[in-house]
């Protein structure tokens, strides 16, 4: 379905234009003294408090700053809502907003931090959840129409773990259609745009919380990752992505024991993914495959002085576009700056992988909502369709037989892991995918045609080994489209910290967010 097709189905997400609640109300809140950020709103528009510094902190400065009370809960989030009202509806990255219910939520968090009282690990933090995550008692579409009004009974254990730490679910993000593209448009909620630029798409399926991030809109994202669908967004969009090593986070219910998914986080900030980390990870009654051993990510970690870390930088059939290479190489410079051997390697890896994804996903698809094609076809995404007709015709033998590609694949990285502390790759071949293009419409790079689905994204292998974690870091941007790009990081099986040790250095020399952030409006 092209970009127009979308267009002209969307509706208006229910994002009610308010203005911000006045500081005077604010100040009514029982008791209260107002932080000097607060104090200088109140005092008028010459006084120079940066509302958009406040809203891209990290969560991790959010918090040291609450418990130094010079910052609340409450500025945090009225920052972050006038981000909102600055950007939508020209991003279109959300479905629904809770602000209301957000700010007594803000208010009680902020009484926690004035009066010195214990608070939970992420108190007073504004978390966007993917619409596509149960919540309780909240319409979750997954982006179909064909769930617009559905309210579950339950929330999914990542978002049950998230609210009880203390975040606070002030908006809910877009995805297409049952998460099912790497590029974020649906018949319910239109196209989401790149807050770097519109032009161009955030990525998906995680892309509303991608561009939510970009944007200012929220301190944290969740997010799930079936192929990509955290990764690339983060790619897309400057941010880091985490997805772990399957087990490691509990899944939904409504995919039990599924390899391919996995539940994770996207943020500004390496140290934000940890934060996130350390409340959803670990076993859950909910999900049989969930991990007993909880992996706790430390704040901080050593230098990579002395570690080996392979390269490839195509995978071994993946055509990649000059601005991505160009950045990955210059990331695998700064390691090397930082005392890490970096040695290009080849995987051996080739697109008898394509196949054996495709055949998963749609395999999974169709035993998850096969229903659609005789009940509710006309209701539904052309492409979702096409993917459950695919899934229809999967037999069980190609279906079981994936799992040799599979221990192929993992063979070859053993064997690199050998020798090699961690791998680095590009995250997305490409940038110049535009904002709701069909995953049908042809699509080359370099001049060579790939496969229009997933020929773009350099994801969805590390899905097909889902043991081993992987995280995408930014590495700059595409000089001819302005959009960042990124690169994964991609560790032994269940070695989160050595990813996170590796990331966290390269972010300790790059910053990318210390200074560039999207324009508004632009």
């Amino acid at each position: 379905m092209s970009q127009a097709s979308y267009e002209s189905f969307e509706g208006q997400p229910n994002l009610e234009r308010r203005r911000l609640l006045s500081i005077a109300a604010l100040a009514g809140v029982a008791g209260l003294v107002l932080p000097a950020a607060s104090r200088a709103a109140a005092a008028g528009p010459s006084e120079k408090v940066d509302v958009a510094d406040i809203a891209y902190l990290t969560a991790g400065e959010a918090i040291t700053r609450f418990k130094a009370k010079t910052l609340s809960p409450v500025e945090l989030l009225l920052a972050q809502i006038k981000q909102v009202e600055a950007w939508e509806p020209t991003l279109k990255a959300l479905t629904y907003t809770y602000f209301d219910e957000a700010l007594e939520q803000a208010r009680v968090a902020e009484r926690k931090y004035v009066r010195g009282e214990p608070v939970r690990p992420l108190e007073g933090i504004t978390c966007a959840i993917k619409d596509y995550h149960s919540v309780k008692g909240k319409i979750t579409t997954y982006g179909s129409r064909l769930y617009k009004d559905f309210v579950p009974d339950q929330s999914a254990p990542t978002v049950e773990r998230l609210l009880a730490a203390g975040a606070i679910m002030h908006c809910r993000t877009t995805t297409p259609e049952f998460a099912h593209s790497g590029v974020t448009a649906s018949l319910l909620w239109g196209v989401t745009h790149n807050p770097w630029n519109p032009a161009y798409t955030p990525g998906g399926s995680t892309g509303g919380g991608g561009a939510a991030l970009a944007a200012g809109y929220t301190t944290l994202s969740d997010g799930t990752d079936g192929g990509g669908s955290i990764r690339i967004p983060a790619s897309m969009n400057g941010l880091y992505g985490y997805k772990p090593p399957w087990g490691r986070n509990p899944n939904d219910r409504e995919h039990p024991n599924e390899w391919l998914i996995h539940y994770g986080e996207l943020a500004r900030s390496v140290g934000d993914c940890g934060l996130m980390q350390n409340v959803t990870s670990g076993q859950h009654p909910a999900d049989m495959s969930s991990l007993r051993d909880k992996v706790v990510i430390p704040p901080t970690f050593a230098g990579i002085a002395g570690m080996r870390i392979a390269l490839s930088m195509d995978l071994g059939y993946f055509a990649v576009d000059p601005e991505v290479e160009k950045n990955t190489r210059n990331a695998a410079s700064v390691l090397r700056s930082l005392g890490a051997v970096v040695d290009e390697i080849d995987i051996g890896w080739t697109k008898e992988i394509e196949e054996a994804w495709n055949t998963r996903w749609e395999g999974v698809f169709y035993a998850l909502a096969g229903s659609l094609l005789t009940k509710s076809r006309n209701d539904v995404d052309p492409y979702v369709i096409k993917i459950l007709e695919a899934g229809k015709k999967v037999d069980v033998s190609k279906f079981y037989g994936l799992n040799l590609v599979r221990q192929k694949m993992y063979a070859s990285l053993t064997k690199i892991f050998e020798t090699h502390d961690a791998l680095i790759c590009p995250t997305t071949a490409t940038t110049k995918i535009v904002a709701g293009r069909s995953s049908e419409e042809p699509l080359a790079i370099n001049g060579k045609p790939v496969n229009p689905f997933i020929g773009w994204f350099m994801t969805y292998p590390f899905n097909l080994v889902g043991t081993c974690p992987v995280m995408s870091v930014p590495t700059g941007f595409d000089a001819q489209t302005g959009v960042p790009t990124g690169m994964q990081i991609v560790g032994p099986a269940y070695d989160d910290l050595k990813v996170f040790r590796v990331a966290s250095a390269l972010e300790g020399a790059t910053r990318p967010w210390q200074d560039r952030r999207p324009k508004l409006n632009a």
